[in-house]
């Protein structure tokens, strides 16, 4: 068998108790005839040995090792492993198959297994097998989990997997990827791809990345969850694969820039770099490509008939960021300019820098690494005024006001535009939308939406803008609707389970989730999941305590619900939700708020 590469380092051992399992089935029969005996009358006694299979265990191993009243022999690379024909096919799946089923090898004395398994993994796997135990070293982890992948050990194959897991990094990490998915180790695989994501812009320069093949680069570079500080990283990753193998890699160049997000490069890099390169001046493919994002540019005002994925922003759901929460309330209702911040890595609140301005109900959306807060009631008066916070120079800044005053107002982010939807005025709830251009300092309004929506959901998903529940007034709402920035209509989806204003919204994972909020009677602490793949909305776990002006947010793979009114006090306690394990758990409380903050995420650097 060709010798495998060392892709990882350090050793670990595993002890998965298998000789307790291995007859559990038997056992439990026993314990019923014995149940089943001691019922029918006094004189019947039925006893069990609960530890006959590990006591008997450790002597089918000294014997395997003495080679006394072995059966079979294994034969690996001219190397030959005495067995107990029943003990194998008891634990190991591919023995039980051979031995119990009409092959050949079911009578032999002696069984050769070529070229998928070598000896030194089959002599460790023998070893498991009357053990339970093996480890897990450098050296051995890849032919272990060749050999446990065709030996279908599937306990050992997991522990291999977790073993390099715990040891991806730049350097290895697309080889591991390739040989978990030629073993079909599918959380490996998946845990291969979120690493790359996470980690593009260095495992972009590595050596394998830029041995990978045409489909495999591609498949890298369109995923939306890549991890960039610009489109930049991305396009400089597939010049330097292509400049690798001139020759054979320049034709495949404009199907390469096809999947880089080229309007989203700053018009400089455009100018300065992608115009130059004499690979792209001489295909009129890439040409067409380059002028796509030179209109992008120049046009701004016709950037919603340009929407396509390459003007989609990635975002990584694994990049760890720091959660601002922005103005909101105090005990006694008043709202406040305060700012606080939580690093999730050591689970503290700490104090920012403080708004120019005082603001509750306040919309609030990131964009290009900055946190704006939009609108919102100072305590006298609803507000248009809009200022950003940029967290390198520590300072908020008042940029544009909106063409409307908007509390209770919703805010999110999408292809570098920001959108606020309804809201209230300080008359009406309000259904007009407004959209602020970064590169023009200037909001212009949009589509309105079909409803007048106060305190409701917008959250920005799959390239569209939704609004979810909210108020006019009168009614609250379970409506949802979306607005497609290429058509500039907005189309009603389904409804929610329950009917909610005051709620919390956010993306996680490609799906919608929502919590909390108002239903007109009851303040909630359901919460509710949109898959877009079924087109329905299903309730998840509810949180621990009610709230209402509940703030939801997606980090690093959680969602975070903070703050909120319980219906008898504003809350500064936080609770995280845990998707794959559908559960809520409190967290650390916010220290300087109590209730009605609005909140965003910038991610570390």
């Amino acid at each position: 068998m060709a010798q495998q590469r060392d892709i990882i380092g350090g050793h670990h051992y595993v002890d998965t108790d298998r000789n307790t399992t291995v007859f559990t089935s038997v056992m439990m029969q026993l314990e019923e005839e014995c149940n089943q005996l001691s019922s029918l009358s006094d004189e019947c006694y039925g006893f069990v040995q609960k530890d006959l299979s590990v006591n008997s265990f450790p002597i089918f191993d000294v014997l395997r090792k003495s080679q006394k009243l072995c059966d079979i022999s294994i034969k690996v690379d001219n190397k030959s492993f005495m067995a107990h024909r029943v003990v194998i096919a008891a634990t190991v799946p591919y023995f039980h198959a051979m031995f119990t089923n009409d092959m050949k090898e079911s009578t032999q004395t002696e069984v050769e297994i070529q070229d998928s398994i070598d000896a030194l993994a089959m002599e460790a796997l023998l070893e498991f097998a009357y053990t339970g135990r093996i480890v897990i070293t450098t050296s051995n982890v890849q032919s272990l989990l060749i050999g446990a992948s065709f030996l279908q050990l599937f306990t050992v194959r997991d522990a291999c997997c977790e073993y390099l897991k715990i040891r991806l990094n730049t350097n290895n990490v697309l080889g591991v990827k390739s040989f978990a998915d030629s073993l079909s180790c599918d959380t490996l695989v998946e845990a291969s791809k979120k690493f790359i994501q996470k980690h593009f812009k260095e495992v972009s320069k590595s050596d394998e990345f830029l041995g990978l093949d045409l489909s495999e680069i591609i498949d890298i570079i369109s995923k939306d969850e890549l991890n960039v500080g610009g489109e930049e990283d991305v396009f400089n990753s597939v010049m330097c694969w292509v400049k690798k193998d001139y020759n054979t890699r320049a034709p495949h160049l404009p199907n390469l820039l096809t999947n880089v997000r080229l309007p989203l490069l700053s018009p400089e890099f455009v100018a300065d770099y992608v115009i130059t390169e004499e690979l792209i001046r001489s295909s009129h493919a890439c040409r067409d490509l380059v002028d796509e994002a030179k209109d992008y540019h120049l046009m701004p005002q016709r950037r919603q008939l340009l929407q396509s994925f390459r003007t989609r922003v990635r975002c990584c759901n694994d990049i760890q960021g720091l959660i601002y929460a922005v103005g909101g309330l105090t005990k006694n209702g008043d709202s406040l300019s305060t700012v606080e911040v939580f690093n999730p890595q050591t689970n503290i609140w700490k104090m920012a820098e403080a708004m120019t301005m005082l603001r509750s109900r306040v919309g609030v959306a990131v964009m290009a690494n900055k946190l704006y807060a939009i609108g919102g009631y100072n305590g006298s008066e609803r507000l248009s005024t809009v200022e950003v916070f940029d967290p390198k120079a520590r300072s908020w800044t008042k940029v544009s006001p909106m063409n409307c005053k908007r509390s209770a107002v919703g805010a999110a982010t999408l292809n570098n535009m920001l959108y606020v939807c309804g809201g209230y005025d300080g008359i009406s709830s309000l259904s007009t939308v407004e959209c602020y251009s970064l590169d023009r300092n200037e909001w212009s309004m949009v589509t309105s939406m079909s409803r007048h929506r106060s305190a409701a959901g917008v959250v920005a998903f799959e390239g569209q803008i939704y609004a979810l529940g909210g108020h006019d007034g009168l009614s609250i709402f379970d409506s949802v609707e979306r607005y497609d920035p290429q058509t500039g209509k907005w189309s009603f989806m389904p409804p929610m389970r329950t009917k909610r204003c005051r709620l919390g919204v956010a993306t996680l994972k490609g799906k919608i989730f929502v919590c909390g909020g108002y239903d007109g009677s009851t303040f909630l602490q359901t919460a509710e999941v949109y898959d877009p793949k079924t087109e329905e909305w299903n309730y998840i776990a509810s949180m621990n305590v009610m709230r209402s002006r509940v703030a939801l947010v997606a980090n690093c793979g959680l969602l975070y619900a903070i703050g909120g009114y319980d219906g008898v006090s504003n809350l500064c306690t936080v609770e995280v939700y845990n998707s794959e394990k559908n559960c809520w758990e409190f967290t650390t409380s916010m220290a300087a708020h109590e209730g009605g903050v609005g909140v965003g995420v910038i991610p570390i650097n």
